[in-house]
């Protein structure tokens, strides 16, 4: 591939520089006269030299519709902070899906240099390899904080890097949603026969683990979901959760809302830099973008438990939407299933396999230690409504 040139060239960037210098030169003196302080004089010398640098001017493509709530928006917010952070230099055009390339084609275009980062979930990759899934959701697997448990903790940052730099591609986590919601259906869900012949919207390993027992999964964008869903072409689709379904009308379009996203503990989102242009930026610039990401994605999942809970409440109240859980034997049915589909994956190859007891060894760690802290804590706190009421 050949090694794209990004950095805008500037014929007068020595005069600029000189300049630069002159006005700096004759510039009033720092020191207040009259406190004796330093004035606020705006950047000091060293940021100046910094803004004295070439600007990149660099492309993201999404997987999302425009200003979509809480995963287009959030790719801009990532954009504008990085230009701020880095005083302008590093300049980000953030394209919705469709605007530049399809949502599914994100990866190809960052991948071949047509674009330079590309944000959306792994898990819409898994026709370049299915472990992709194991960086975006894993059905019954880690949850967004334990997520970045193995990530950061447990090797998985390092087997993401092997894997992606393949593709050209250096990936970091940048959005999180939290716990999804399982779904809406035109019909109830009683048994495990009433997933036989139906047509669900449900991508990657959940669409594989259904598929199995007897549902045809449907891979849609988002913009495509409403009006199958409404001409019935779907009996069924999942997205997110109460809010972003909100946002989409679905409860206009069918009638149950399933509980919890056992497909989806949480979607981990990723900002994927084409390698080449990321191999470029100095170090300074790479601490930089890898905090902001993991500043959105601590700030995307607050979001999202901030505004699930209303949602939900507005979809009830409002729009009578009937909420419902899978009955036991369905969801033992679904993890079972779950549990041979992922073993599948971890033995396609070497490094799927590295992959999977990576991803393993920390599902076991977090599931033991969650049965000691989190489970127990979270049952005490339902015994009693005298808690937590606002006075």
């Amino acid at each position: 591939m050949k090694r794209r040139s990004f950095l805008k060239k500037s014929a007068a960037l020595g005069a600029g520089t000189l300049a630069a210098g002159a006005v700096a030169a004759c510039s009033p003196s720092p020191v207040d006269p009259n406190s004796g302080k330093y004035k606020n004089v705006g950047a000091s010398s060293s940021s100046g030299s910094q803004n004295s640098q070439p600007s990149i001017d660099l492309k993201m493509v999404t997987t999302w519709g425009k200003n979509f709530p809480g995963l287009g928006d959030r790719a801009v917010k990532f954009a504008d902070d990085i230009n701020t952070a880095t005083n302008g230099r590093i300049r980000i055009r953030v394209y919705a899906a469709d605007e530049m390339v399809p949502a599914l084609q994100a990866f190809d275009a960052v991948s071949q240099g047509n674009a330079d980062i590309y944000h959306g979930p792994d898990y819409y990759w898994q026709g370049k390899h299915p472990i992709f899934n194991f960086f975006g959701a894993v059905p019954f697997g880690l949850t967004a904080t334990e997520m970045t448990q193995w990530l950061q903790y447990g090797g998985g940052q390092a087997l993401w890097d092997e894997i992606s730099s393949g593709f050209n591609i250096k990936p970091m986590l940048c959005n999180a949603t939290g716990i999804q919601m399982a779904g809406w259906f035109n019909k109830e869900i009683n048994s495990v026969e009433d997933f036989q012949g139906l047509k669900m919207r449900i991508p990657a390993l959940g669409g594989e683990i259904l598929k199995r027992l007897g549902a045809t999964p449907v891979t849609l964008p988002s913009g495509e979901i409403f009006l199958s869903l409404s001409q019935g072409n779907i009996d069924a689709t999942e997205w997110i959760g109460p809010w972003n379904d909100l946002t989409l009308g679905f409860h206009q379009a069918a009638k149950y809302y399933y509980t919890s996203g056992w497909h989806e503990p949480s979607a981990s989102v990723c900002a994927g830099w084409n390698l080449e242009v990321w191999n470029t930026l100095s170090d300074s610039e790479k601490v930089i973008i890898e905090a902001l990401a993991q500043k959105h994605y601590s700030y995307s999942l607050a979001e999202f438990n901030a505004r699930n809970d209303g949602s939900l409440r507005t979809l009830i109240n409002e729009h009578n939407v009937q909420t419902r859980q899978f009955p036991p034997e369905v969801m033992k049915a679904l993890v079972d299933t779950a549990a041979d589909v992922v073993a599948d994956i971890g033995r396609t190859d070497d490094i799927s396999r590295r992959v999977y007891n990576s991803y393993m060894e920390t599902l076991a760690a977090a599931k033991e230690w969650s049965a000691v802290a989190d489970e127990p804590y979270i049952a005490a706190r339902r015994l009693s409504d005298k808690f937590g009421q606002p006075l």
